[in-house]
């Protein structure tokens, strides 16, 4: 692989070759004038290409009074421009038999579409003219209003959402990593055109934004094509924006919170904050969260589920922040069990702390990541995430090659080490939810105010 220079250090108008094809398509990044980056693999033997517009704002980036504004804004941006309207942004994408969507998270938004590599220029088009162009006037504020506003209410009516919610605002508590994506009620009732359209001249931003493309694609192809499409607004002296760094600062966590639901299983979620995705322990927290509750081998799912039959769902996971993070349990139990699950969580919880993994369950954490990275890079869109979110929030672009030797080099004693770290005495790191058939805290199981103290 060729040697990189970091993208936001890479100057305007060069282009660099990122990778020559060793283990994948041959992986090239341009930066426009304004700080666009334009980074694209190319991939011989398919038919498709995937094209994502990567935006570093999220729901982190909002002030209180302004929860949700990012993913109601990404709601609205499809809603019409100056060039064409809803039904015929839907209609010109449906006509070529391509996908077109968007998602907001905490720390990005992602506008994307997937078509034959024949209609890249006008998927392109299409996703340059919704980002930069849309009108969000007055009255498709409020009519997307009552979109969002229903999004919040499913959520709601889903005890798991609503449980990740809880567990997410109570392990980061006092932060805007720790607020829902969707705002709330009252803020999306609230918020203003005026607001919103504010929001957006000051957040999309070029220096902000990384164009990723992957498919049967060439290089200099889809630069004209981003040139073409952007015209006027590719100027200006302005570099990309470093990735995102600093150290997150949280209140204590209050446990357990609980919420009342009237629902035939009690939903159960408990975990401690992490370092962020810069931190080099990342690659053992993966082989952690694995040898704990990552598939059908797991500790987790192998005694909660097949030798006790406490659940049906048991798992744990990790997300990332560029400065925190949070690794969670998560188990769906009659009410009865409660108790039980709980104590039997708490007790491997007890266990890895103490005797910490085996080499034969690291070594098998480390293959089914392997496996889980390559069979997840089958197709195009797939790839085009990779690449975007790798460049948004590293600044630079990983090989499938360089990433499996990270995890290779993953040690038994690496993964001991950072189990004792996260879960030995966790106290203000650490948070319980729970949502279930209970009046008060003070009904839960006892065994549950234990497995986190």
């Amino acid at each position: 692989m060729a040697r990189q220079i970091a993208g936001h250090l890479q100057p305007i108008g060069s282009t660099r070759t990122l990778d020559s094809g060793m283990d994948s398509g041959v992986v090239k990044r341009t930066v426009l004038p304004g700080g666009l980056r334009v980074i694209t693999e190319s991939i011989s033997g398919v038919r498709s290409a995937t094209v994502g517009l990567w935006v570093g704002v999220g729901s982190r980036d909002e002030r209180p009074h302004l929860a949700g504004a990012a993913h109601y804004l990404e709601h609205l941006l499809f809603k019409g421009t100056a060039r064409r309207s809803a039904a015929q942004i839907a209609e010109e994408i449906d006509a070529v038999g391509g996908e077109m969507n968007a998602f907001t998270a905490k720390e990005h938004t992602c506008f994307y579409a997937q078509v034959l590599d024949d209609d890249l220029p006008l998927a392109v088009d299409l996703i340059t003219d919704v980002v930069f162009e849309a009108l969000c006037s007055d009255a498709d504020v409020d009519i997307e209003r009552g979109v969002v506003l229903e999004e919040i209410a499913m959520r709601d009516d889903d005890p798991e959402d609503l449980l990740h919610e809880m567990f997410v605002e109570t392990v980061m508590p006092n932060h805007p990593l720790g607020r829902s994506i969707l705002g709330t009620e009252q803020s999306i009732t609230m918020m203003t055109p005026s607001a919103l359209r504010s929001f957006y001249r000051r957040r999309y931003r070029l220096q902000r934004m990384v164009l990723a493309v992957a498919g049967n694609v060439e290089h200099r192809a889809v630069v004209r094509m981003v040139e073409s499409a952007l015209r006027g607004r590719l100027s200006g002296s302005d570099t990309p924006r470093p990735p995102r760094g600093g150290q997150a600062r949280f209140g204590r966590s209050v446990r357990p919170v609980l919420y009342k639901h009237d629902t035939e299983q009690t939903h159960l979620m408990l975990g401690v904050r992490t370092p962020g995705r810069h931190d080099e322990r990342r690659y053992s927290l993966a082989v952690l969260n694995t040898v704990l509750g990552g598939g059908m081998s797991s500790r987790l799912f192998q005694e909660v589920r097949e030798r006790r039959g406490l659940a049906y769902q048991v798992y744990s996971s990790v997300t990332s922040y560029a400065d925190a993070g949070h690794f969670d349990i998560y188990v769906g139990c009659q009410p009865d069990r409660l108790g039980e699950v709980a104590g039997v969580v708490g007790g491997m919880l007890a266990d890895l702390v103490e005797h910490g993994v085996t080499e034969a369950e690291v070594t098998r954490a480390k293959g089914q990541l392997r496996g889980g990275l390559v069979l997840g890079l089958e197709d195009t869109a797939s790839r085009m995430f990779r690449l975007g979110e790798n460049e948004l929030h590293y600044g630079h672009y990983r090989s499938v090659s360089e990433t499996v030797e990270r995890i290779d080099a993953v040690t038994t004693e690496d993964v001991t080490a950072l189990a004792r770290a996260l879960l030995r005495r966790p106290g203000g790191r650490s948070a319980v939810a729970v949502v279930g058939p209970y009046a008060h805290t003070d009904d839960l199981p006892e065994e549950l105010h234990e497995v986190m103290a």
